[in-house]
C-alpha cells in the first residue's frame, strides 16, 4: 500500500489543459512518486477526484524553481517549480506558505544524497517515467488548505525554511507598514440580489447585470429560493443552480470577459489585491411581526459564521473583520402596520421618502439594534415585493401582502462608495424584483519595489534583536469565579494579557494525561495568538454547561473546577485558576430521577440529587417511601400546555423560540415559581423547551436497549403495543 505522506495544492501554468489540482508525495519502501490530482469545479465526492498522471522519483528526478520575469522575487508570492523525471516534466505553481515548505522540504529529504533511488519498475510505467491514464480515485484524502507566508527574499533553488515566530513577526510587521507600500485604486463591484421564489430563468437577465454602460470588475451575485422542491431541501442539490449559473453567465457585461464562479453557502471571503472582501447572502424570517427574530438572525450569522485564514496557527476571520463588508439577500423587513390603500397610494405618487419612514430596516438600524456599523443608499424605487408572478401588479392572492422593501443590499468599509442602487422592473418570473447596486471600491494595491523595500528593513531590524530574550507577560486576572451558572447561560469572564517588550506566541495548553486544555463546559476565546512588543489582548472565558455536561454537574460527580495552562513560545507557563457554582436543573437529569422529585430540583438537597441521579434504570419501588410520579411534573407541564393551546400552531417544533424565554421556562420548571405555565411563554419557545428537555436526557424516552426494537416494529401495530408493554413492565 502506497503511504501518502504529503500533499500541497498545485496550480498548472497557463497553456495547459488543466488549471487547478493537488501534487501528492507517497512513498512505497523505497519507492517515492509525485501524483497530480485533478478535480472537477466544486468537487464534492470521491468520484469528483482524478489520478491525472504520476512521476516516480528515480534517477535523473528533479525538482527546481523557475525564476519569476525579470528576476525579480516578490516575498510571499506563489513559487513555480519545473518537475522533471526521465523524459516527462510537469510545471506547476504551488502556494507560498508553510504547506508547500513542507511538502518540498519531504521531496528534497527523500531525493537527497544517500538515500537509494527508486527504480523498480511499475507495470503501468512508460518510458518517460509517467504514468497515464490512471483510473477515477475511488477514496479522496482530507484537502488541505493553501497558505501563503512572506519569504526572507531571493533564494537559490527551493527554500525549505520553517515558518515560525519570525515569520508571523514579519507579517505583523508588514501589516503596520502597509500604508508605505500600497496605494488606493478604484474597482467597480456590482451586487445583485434576486429572490426566484423557486422559479427557473426566462429571459434575458441584462437588464439586471448588464444595464450599465461601463462593465463592472467583480460581480457578487446573490440568489434566495433557487429551488423549493423538497429534494433540494433534504439532497442540498438541485439542477435549477446549473439553469441560473448559465443565465448570469450569458448576461454579464458584454464589454469585459470574467473568470465565473459561485458557492451555495451563505458567505464566501476573498483577497483582491491587499484588501479583504466578504460577501453575505442572506434570507431571513419572514411575516411583518418576526422583525425581532430577523435582527437576531443577523447577530447569530456575524457571531456564528468564522473563516479559516490561509495562514496554518491563525485565528478564525469574523465577518467584519474584513476591509469591506457586502450584505445583500431577501432580508424580509416590512412596513410597520401600514395599510394596504395608503401604501399603494404612496407609490403611485412615487412619495418613497414618506413611505420609507415606516420601513422596519430603517426603523431597526436607527435604533442600533441591527446591521451597527452598515450603510444603505437611499430608496428611490418602489417595493420589490409582493407581485403575481409574470407581471408588475401588485399581489391580489387571498393572502394580499402590503409591498415592502425585502430585498436589500447593504454594505461596511471605509473606502466604499455607493454609485446607483436600484431595482428593475424588467424581470417578472418572481414575485420579487431585483436589485442591484453599484459600487467603486478603493481596494489597496501593492507597489512591488516599495513592498521590497518595507520587507528587507523589516528583516534588517529583527536581524538585530536579541534572538535570547525571554518573552514575559502580566495577567490582568488569574482567579475566576462564575456564579450561579444555569443551564444553556453563558457566563463570559475575561482578562488581558500584557506583553513586554519581547513579540511572543501564547497558547492554552492540555495538562498531562489530558487530551484538551479546558474542561467541555469552557472555552477560551481566542486560545492562542501572537502579541507584539508592549501590546495586549483581551481573553474571554466563556462558561456554557449544555448536554454533555448538565447530567456529571447535576449529580454532584463533576464541579466547576478547572485549572487553565497559559504556555509562551520560548518562555514560561502560567496557571489560572476557575471554578464556581452550577444550579442543577431538570435539564439533564434521567426521566426516573425526575419522577422521584416532587419538589423542584433547585429545593432539594445535593446529596438527594445525587442519590437519585445515580440511582439504576430498574429499581424496586418499595425502595423509596413514596411511590414516583408516572410522568416527570416539569414534562407534563410543558406537554400540557402545548396539547392545551397549541394543537393548531402553524410550524410548532419548525420555528424557534425566543431565548429570553427560554430561559423564564427553564427557570420555572427547575424553581417551581409556576404551577402551570401560563402565556407568558409563546408556544414556539415552549416547544424549543421541550426539543432540549428531550435531547438534553442522558438515557432517551425510548431506552437505549429497546431501540432497535422499536424501530423493528414501527410498521406493526400489533408488534409495537407489545414493545409498548414491555417498556411499561420495565418501569413498574
Amino acid at each position: 500500500m502506497w503511504l501518502q505522506a504529503q500533499k500541497v495544492q498545485a496550480y498548472m501554468v497557463p497553456d495547459s489543459a488543466v488549471t487547478e489540482g493537488w501534487l501528492g508525495f507517497s512513498f512505497l519502501a523505497r519507492l517515492c512518486r509525485l501524483c497530480l490530482y485533478t478535480h472537477r469545479r466544486m468537487a464534492i465526492t470521491a468520484e469528483d477526484v482524478c489520478l491525472d498522471r504520476v512521476l516516480l522519483i528515480q534517477e535523473g528526478f528533479a525538482v527546481e524553481e523557475v525564476p519569476p520575469e525579470n528576476n525579480l522575487q516578490i516575498p510571499g508570492s506563489d513559487v513555480t517549480v519545473q518537475v522533471t523525471s526521465g523524459g516527462a516534466s510537469l510545471l506547476v505553481r504551488l502556494p507560498f506558505g508553510s504547506h508547500t515548505q513542507t511538502f518540498l522540504r519531504e521531496v528534497r529529504r527523500r531525493c537527497s544524497p544517500g538515500k537509494k533511488d527508486a527504480t523498480a519498475a511499475d507495470p503501468e510505467q512508460s518510458a518517460a517515467g509517467e504514468v497515464t491514464g490512471a483510473p477515477r480515485l475511488k477514496t479522496a484524502n482530507k484537502m488541505v488548505p493553501s497558505s501563503s507566508v512572506p519569504a526572507s527574499g531571493p533564494t537559490q533553488g527551493l527554500s525549505t525554511r520553517p515558518c515560525g515566530l519570525r515569520d508571523t513577526l514579519v507579517k505583523s510587521l508588514l501589516k503596520q507598514k502597509e500604508s508605505s507600500y500600497t496605494h488606493l485604486q478604484n474597482f467597480r463591484f456590482f451586487v445583485g440580489t434576486y429572490n426566484v421564489n423557486g422559479q427557473s430563468p426566462r429571459g434575458s437577465l441584462r437588464p439586471w447585470l448588464s444595464q450599465d454602460g461601463e462593465p463592472p470588475d467583480i460581480y457578487c451575485v446573490g440568489f434566495q429560493e433557487l429551488d423549493l422542491s423538497k429534494e433540494a431541501f433534504f439532497f442540498n442539490d438541485t439542477p435549477k443552480e446549473e439553469e441560473w449559473f448559465k443565465a448570469v453567465t450569458e448576461s454579464l457585461h458584454p464589454g469585459a470577459k470574467y473568470a465565473k464562479g459561485n458557492k451555495g453557502g451563505v458567505a464566501i471571503r476573498f483577497q483582491f489585491h491587499n484588501s479583504t472582501v466578504c460577501v453575505v447572502n442572506a434570507h431571513l424570517a419572514a411575516h411583518p411581526e418576526e422583525y425581532e427574530r430577523r435582527n437576531q438572525e443577523v447577530r447569530d450569522i456575524c457571531a456564528r459564521m468564522q473563516f479559516h485564514p490561509l495562514e496554518p496557527g491563525c485565528p478564525l476571520l469574523a465577518i467584519k473583520e474584513h476591509d469591506v463588508v457586502l450584505w445583500l439577500g431577501d432580508l424580509n423587513y416590512r412596513l410597520e402596520e401600514q395599510d394596504m390603500e395608503r401604501v399603494k397610494k404612496l407609490i403611485q405618487t412615487q412619495d418613497f421618502q414618506a413611505l420609507h419612514q415606516h420601513d422596519q430596516l430603517k426603523i431597526q438600524r436607527e435604533a442600533k439594534l441591527v446591521f451597527e456599523g452598515f450603510q444603505e443608499g437611499e430608496i428611490s424605487f418602489q417595493p420589490t415585493y409582493k407581485y403575481n408572478p409574470g407581471s408588475d401588479d401588485w399581489d391580489d392572492s387571498a393572502e394580499c401582502r402590503v409591498p415592502a422593501w425585502c430585498d436589500r443590499i447593504l454594505w461596511s468599509g471605509k473606502t466604499v462608495s455607493l454609485l446607483s442602487y436600484q431595482s428593475h422592473m424588467a424581470l417578472k418570473n418572481s414575485d420579487h424584483k431585483p436589485v442591484s447596486a453599484i459600487f467603486d471600491v478603493g481596494v489597496k494595491v501593492v507597489d512591488k519595489k516599495s513592498y521590497c523595500k518595507a520587507f528587507e528593513g523589516i528583516v534588517r531590524s529583527l536581524d538585530k534583536m536579541e534572538n535570547a530574550s525571554i518573552p514575559s507577560v502580566t495577567l490582568s486576572k488569574r482567579e475566576f469565579l462564575f456564579k450561579d451558572v444555569k443551564y444553556l447561560q453563558l457566563q463570559v469572564e475575561s482578562f488581558t494579557i500584557s506583553n513586554g517588550p519581547v513579540p511572543c506566541q501564547f497558547e492554552f495548553i492540555s495538562k498531562p494525561n489530558e487530551d484538551a486544555y479546558c474542561k467541555p463546559w469552557l472555552i477560551a476565546k481566542p486560545s492562542k495568538g501572537f502579541l507584539m512588543p508592549d501590546s495586549e489582548v483581551v481573553i474571554a472565558l466563556e462558561l456554557c454547561v449544555n448536554k454533555s455536561t448538565a447530567t456529571a454537574l447535576n449529580s454532584g460527580e463533576e464541579k466547576l473546577e478547572d485549572i487553565l495552562v497559559l504556555h509562551l513560545d520560548r518562555g514560561k507557563d502560567y496557571f489560572l485558576s476557575v471554578s464556581g457554582n452550577y444550579l442543577p436543573s431538570c435539564f439533564g437529569c434521567p426521566i426516573q430521577t425526575l419522577c422521584y422529585m416532587k419538589e423542584p430540583i433547585r429545593e432539594m438537597l445535593p446529596e438527594a440529587i445525587r442519590e437519585l441521579t445515580l440511582m439504576p434504570l430498574l429499581t424496586d419501588d418499595a425502595f423509596w417511601e413514596e411511590k414516583p410520579l408516572d410522568v416527570p411534573k416539569e414534562l407534563w407541564m410543558m406537554v400540557d400546555l402545548l396539547c392545551r393551546s397549541a394543537c393548531h400552531q402553524e410550524g410548532l417544533f419548525q420555528q424557534p423560540g425566543l431565548r429570553p424565554e427560554f430561559e423564564q421556562i427553564r427557570d420555572w420548571l427547575d424553581t417551581g415559581t409556576l404551577d402551570v405555565l401560563g402565556p407568558v411563554a409563546s408556544n414556539h419557545s415552549v416547544a424549543e423547551a421541550l426539543l432540549l428537555f428531550l435531547e438534553s436526557l442522558p438515557e432517551p424516552v425510548v431506552c437505549y436497549k429497546s431501540y432497535r426494537s422499536s424501530l423493528e416494529c414501527a410498521n406493526s401495530y400489533e408488534m409495537s403495543s407489545q414493545v409498548r408493554q414491555a417498556l411499561r413492565e420495565g418501569q413498574d
